[in-house]
């Protein structure tokens, strides 16, 4: 079969293309604006990428068009395909009628860490030889691909899937996790975000209320206890096991005892595991839980969870040192939501010292994704950035002013209108010893690199 996917690029499109490569079909895509580190997966798999949206594609003659949910009524292809008639389905839906049928299928959802979460479950199965499939919104460093079928000979051999909230495709408004149907289903954390497309946290409660609605009686779900809203999720409803993880003092479930980077695994108080890593930041603490009590629904032992991932290797775009020029170390991260760039800097503070003693955080940030450009989350944000020494935003293409919002920072905010603009007020600022953390959901215009080199023609004069 030939499917051709639009919105190819997005990180899960992406992932269903070489899960529908590596099964034998002809793929071909299509994107717009399309970066790096999935468009480098895609080509490496010998996929076929067409910049836009030209309803010359049609001549493709693909089977099936697979549609994105970033394509929208009045997209021109999108347009060909409706008014000849052809063929197509969202990615979610084809997934779950091609790949996910007769699977274990364990989908990790939340606001926060479920490409992390996801990376785990999936190390902590394929190290204890379970051979997992899986889709992550990201590219684990220890497979070095962001989704593969995994072994499929046995009946009900597990998949790890990352279970989005967010909208199915212009023509199905569903969350994309209900096409799922998970045996097991973690819930992470729950914040409002997509202030795009939900009105407010008890529309997206709703939804998660969906997700659990379809777990079996034999399934589990997997949820923080430490969440108020994942609490109210489950007053509306619960068929399935339910393990908590996280919960404080002598609450039943897993726990954690010890720092983020070297710590013992408590089930109802009872150390099962260790975990020594270099990931940083409580949230990857109560990540690793989540991934235990998940993985333990598959099989495998707490203790040889927790073994497993004293191997893990994160995945790209999660606190990764992009360079070191003069004695200033450059990171790129994900985090775009406030709750997340708060804790990123916080994981990063912890590993240099505290504020004001320590080396600098000079924290470069890029409100892109739907809810931000929108401003819903804007007072937010010197609270996101309160462990920060400095704060520079990016802040074109914005419908409110980010130097307004930043004000309560003072000298400390500085705001940028282009790349460059930003790339220079953070050179001018930049000393030896800074870490400059930079984070963005999207390629952030490639300024991990013109910041490498700007800090190299400095350094050179």
């Amino acid at each position: 079969m030939h499917l051709h996917i639009l919105g190819i690029c997005g990180t899960f499109m992406g992932g269903l293309a070489v899960l529908a490569r590596e099964a034998g079909h002809r793929v071909t895509g299509c994107d717009a604006g399309v970066y790096p580190p999935m468009s480098d997966q895609l080509r490496a798999q010998g996929i076929e990428l067409i910049e836009g949206w030209s309803p010359d594609q049609l001549a493709l003659q693909p089977d099936l068009f697979v549609i994105g949910n970033v394509v929208s009524r009045g997209n021109a292809l999108m347009e060909a395909i409706l008014d000849a008639g052809l063929p197509y389905t969202s990615g979610p839906q084809w997934l779950a009628d091609h790949v996910l049928q007769g699977r274990h299928v364990l989908a990790v959802a939340g606001t926060h860490g479920k490409t992390t979460t996801t990376s785990m479950l999936a190390w902590i199965l394929e190290a204890c030889g379970r051979q997992p499939g899986f889709l992550v919104g990201g590219v684990p460093q220890n497979f070095g691909i962001s989704a593969r079928l995994g072994g499929t000979e046995a009946a009900g051999s597990p998949f790890v899937i990352e279970a989005d909230e967010y909208d199915t495709a212009f023509f199905d408004k569903r969350s994309k996790f209900v096409h799922y149907r998970p045996l097991t289903a973690v819930l992470n954390n729950l914040e409002f975000d997509h202030a795009d497309i939900f009105a407010d946290l008890a529309a997206i409660e709703t939804q998660f209320h969906h997700l659990v609605r379809t777990v079996p009686a034999r399934g589990r779900v997997v949820v923080n206890a430490r969440e108020e809203s994942l609490s109210r999720v489950l007053a509306r409803g619960c068929w399935s096991e339910i393990t908590r993880f996280g919960g404080r003092g002598d609450s039943p479930g897993l726990r954690a005892r010890g720092e983020p980077h070297a710590f013992d695994v408590l089930k109802s108080g009872v150390k099962v595991g260790r975990v020594e890593w270099p990931l940083l930041g409580e949230h990857n603490q109560l990540n690793a839980l989540a991934a235990i009590a998940a993985a333990e629904h598959a099989g495998v032992a707490a203790a040889e969870a927790a073994k497993a991932l004293c191997s893990f290797a994160n995945v790209r775009r999660r606190l990764e040192l992009r360079g070191e020029v003069g004695g200033v170390k450059v990171y790129d991260d994900f985090a775009h939501h406030p709750t997340a760039i708060r804790t990123t800097i916080d994981g990063l503070r912890r590993r240099v010292g505290p504020l004001g003693e320590g080396p600098r955080i000079l924290a470069v940030f890029e409100p892109r994704s739907n809810t931000m450009k929108l401003g819903a989350m804007k007072a937010q944000l010197p609270w996101a950035l309160e462990e920060a020494d400095l704060a520079f935003c990016h802040g074109a293409n914005l419908g409110w002013d980010a130097a307004e919002a930043l004000a309560p920072m003072g000298r400390r905010a500085m705001v940028g209108s282009s790349i460059d603009a930003l790339v220079a007020l953070v050179v001018q600022a930049a000393r030896p010893g800074d870490q400059v953390l930079c984070m963005s959901n999207g390629g952030f215009g490639g300024i991990h690199g013109r910041l490498l080199e700007a800090l190299a023609g400095r350094v050179a004069a």
